[in-house]
């Protein structure tokens, strides 16, 4: 079972190309602040302008780096199935512990073709598998009926809900237990998810503030109910400010104000405008995040 603040990593890149150097430092950054566990390339990994050898190479470096200390989860999700099993087999072959695998985006296959693009996955690969709902990025959204069908796989475990729908997690609980694993992907709401029946988050927060989103599913776990408040409301103006323009355009320009690399994006991706900068430095500034950081250092 995954629980707790997961963070789904940024890619940093410098002049077009990945930055290694810092990627190692904030993967160790990372762990040392107390996630429960990281996500290499996924949305916020700029997954889709990656190429299939970068893609291999940073959950590679993930997993080397992380040294079984959390939990790896990689993302291997493609519109391809043909694609993602490439990715697939691969993270297992790296040593990932498990892949976050997105619903196929622009094809829009029914709900048929989910579960038998899911099946097709979890049959071929001996991995924990975890389906990514998130219907905003790709026009599909996988039912209740469909990810029942899917958890009777035997390693398709958990879901990454992205919908921001807090009765999905008590409907599922009542059809599948506690033991299919609900992670939230949506900050804003991820403590009324776990009251709803969640175990945790993959969390793009978690980027520049881990040891406050930590510490607030640390406090969730303990029944620490009011250190959990604090801590969610502490957070509240950073979720809105990392969302007011695409993901993750303002969480790498955060990252970039705490000492991580530059505020590179791909195209067609581009960097946070003016006004979300000031966003963010508002936002950062009311934390504490840039002082914290500047202190470790």
């Amino acid at each position: 079972m995954f629980t707790g603040s997961i963070t789904a990593l940024i890619t940093p890149f410098k002049n077009g190309d990945i930055d290694w150097k810092t990627f190692d430092q904030f993967v160790e950054w990372q762990v040392a602040e107390g996630s429960s566990g990281v996500v290499p390339c996924g949305t916020t990994g700029e997954s889709p302008t990656l190429s299939h050898d970068e893609h291999k190479k940073i959950v590679e470096r993930c997993v080397q780096i992380v040294a079984q200390r959390i939990p790896v989860i990689a993302g291997t999700g493609s519109n391809s199935t043909a694609e993602a099993l490439d990715f697939t087999h691969q993270a297992k072959s790296a040593g990932a512990d498990a892949a976050l695998v997105v619903t196929p985006y622009y094809n829009k296959p029914t709900q048929e073709g989910l579960f038998a693009h899911f099946k097709t996955l979890a049959q071929s690969v001996n991995i924990p598998i975890i389906i990514y709902n998130i219907p905003g990025r790709s026009v599909v959204d996988m039912s209740v009926d469909t990810m029942c069908r899917l958890a009777e796989i035997k390693n398709i475990v958990g879901v990454k809900d992205a919908t921001a729908d807090l009765a999905r997690p008590l409907v599922l609980r009542e059809r599948l237990g506690n033991g299919f694993c609900q992670l939230s992907g949506e900050d804003a709401t991820a403590t009324a998810f776990l009251a709803q029946g969640g175990h945790g988050c993959i969390s793009v927060t978690s980027n520049i503030a881990p040891r406050l989103c930590a510490d607030m599913h640390s406090a969730w776990q303990k029944g620490d109910l009011g250190t959990m408040s604090r801590i969610r409301d502490q957070l509240s103006c950073l979720h809105r400010a990392l969302f007011c323009e695409t993901s993750p355009a303002p969480v790498k320009y955060a990252a970039s104000r705490l000492g991580f690399g530059t505020d590179d994006v791909r195209l067609p991706l581009v960097p946070a405008s003016a006004s979300a900068r000031a966003q963010m430095d508002q936002a950062m500034g009311k934390v504490g995040l840039a002082m914290s950081r500047s202190q470790a250092a």
